[in-house]
């Protein structure tokens, strides 16, 4: 059965929606449409109508491509104000088979073990480790026979007031949520692949105001981090060293951007307030201002994952998306600075009907929100609507209606063990039946048969 869904990503620089149709997994993209963010700043909503404005425009633009008229969306919420922590959880097995809902049993239990603060609201519950009778690391528990079973989770979650604002804004725009995914789990669900996440590989998403650090081992999010920087200071760093307008620091960026080469030849720019003067500026200059910026961030971001204590489990290395890995020579630089770790830039998944301009690595989020709409998401997982995700579920339902079905089988018809005569005659049946009833001739019969072998008994 197919479905349509919407997707939002709601960025610093950019809000792209995408309505796609889902059918078995399989995902379509029917329109798409992208608008310049307003009141959106290093992630959080700082001006909830001019959010909106934004959010309805990208949103109308899907609309009228895919000819839809959807009202309910998946959207991305910023690692910005997003937090994490570890939780345990046990329960006993009472069937000894462990199903769905015995999984969902142990993953609440973990989340109610969980100090999650007042100001702070849920919005994922990722099992990394399974325990089965004391068995560690085991992949998926469900089917499996066990008196007890233990889980490991991470717990993500994000202060309740930039969620908040979120809700309002994308509600002003005429749009209910009925999904939020945090934007850099949505990345790392779009560049992945299988062998990838098997290994453990961090993925980070340098975007236009904000960067992302998620990393994925075992079975699934085990850390993400959150850096206020972006390609737009690039963006001011040269406007300030220029001293040029902002919109031609921008294209300098993108037609001169190189952190590999250098070069001695000088170009004319204009001067911020002068109209009339230009001033000559060598790329020299260029280059030293790009690299100082980017070789910054992801050097802070490589603290971040030697904080994480996961780096000796990241067997696939970095992935690099986002809109700033077109700088030419960013993934030679990140090489350089996450040695003997493989680096790679990491475009979306390609979907079926995706326009070419969405094949970007800017376009990650958004394509990783239809991906996670589509199943993609943890094997297990809770979300932010408290629901219970999982890939089984036809499978889940047949084994349950079976079980189920046995059992009632089992209470209505059991197989009749031999009565003793005493018991046979204490029950009675509950409806009387005419054949039933005692038949009185037979009662005379019997008597009469008694007294003739206690008469020849006593002769």
């Amino acid at each position: 059965m197919s479905d349509t869904v919407l997707a939002i990503d709601i960025g610093s620089t950019k809000v792209c929606a995408i309505i796609a149709e889902i059918d078995n997994g399989k995902v379509q993209v029917l329109g798409h449409g992208i608008t310049k963010s307003q009141g959106i700043k290093k992630g959080a909503i700082t001006n909830i109508e001019l959010a909106s404005k934004s959010i309805k425009k990208a949103v109308s633009d899907a609309k009228r491509i895919a000819g839809s008229n959807i009202t309910s969306a998946t959207v991305s919420i910023s690692n910005a104000y997003a937090k994490s922590l570890n939780s345990t959880g046990i329960v006993n097995i009472p069937h000894k088979d462990i199903s769905i809902k015995e999984i969902n049993r142990v993953m609440q239990t973990a989340l109610y073990n969980a100090n999650v603060p007042n100001e702070y609201e849920v919005i994922h519950v990722l099992p990394y480790n399974f325990r089965v009778d004391d068995q560690d690391f085991i992949e998926d528990p469900f089917g499996m026979n066990a008196s007890r079973m233990e889980v490991d989770v991470n717990i993500i979650m994000t202060q309740k007031s930039n969620l908040s604002n979120l809700k309002k804004a994308v509600r002003s725009a005429g749009i209910e949520i009925d999904g939020i995914v945090l934007s850099g789990y949505a990345s790392a669900i779009a560049v992945m692949d299988n062998d990838e996440k098997e290994l453990g590989v961090a993925v980070i998403d340098l975007g236009g105001q904000t960067s992302n650090l998620v990393i994925h081992v075992g079975n699934s999010i085990r850390y993400n981090d959150f850096l206020g920087v972006g390609s737009n200071h690039i963006t001011n760093d040269l406007s300030m060293a220029l001293h040029t307008p902002l919109q031609i620091a921008e294209s300098v960026k993108i037609r001169h951007g190189n952190l590999i080469e250098t070069s001695n030849e000088v170009i004319e720019l204009p001067i911020i307030g002068d109209e009339e003067n230009r001033n000559g500026v060598s790329l020299e200059i260029v280059h030293s201002v790009i690299f100082a910026r980017v070789e910054e961030a992801l050097m802070i971001l490589a603290k971040s994952l030697e904080k994480s204590a996961l780096k000796e489990q990241i067997g696939a290395g970095i992935i690099l998306t986002g809109g700033m890995t077109k700088l030419k020579g960013i993934r030679e630089l990140a090489q350089s600075i996450f040695p003997a770790m493989p680096v790679r830039i990491g475009k979306p998944q390609e979907i079926e009907g995706m326009f070419e301009e969405l094949k970007d690595p800017a376009f990650a989020t958004v394509v990783g929100l239809l991906l996670y709409r589509a199943g993609k998401h943890t094997q297990y997982e809770i979300n932010f609507n408290n629901e219970m995700l999982h890939s089984k579920a036809e499978h889940t339902d047949d084994l349950e209606d079976i079980r189920l079905n046995q059992q009632e089988q089992h209470r209505e018809e059991p197989t009749p063990a031999p009565k003793r005569k005493e018991q046979a005659e204490e029950e009675k049946p509950e409806t009387i039946v005419f054949d039933d009833l005692p038949d009185p001739n037979a009662e005379k019969s019997s008597a009469l048969k008694k007294i003739a072998n206690w008469a020849k008994q006593l002769f």
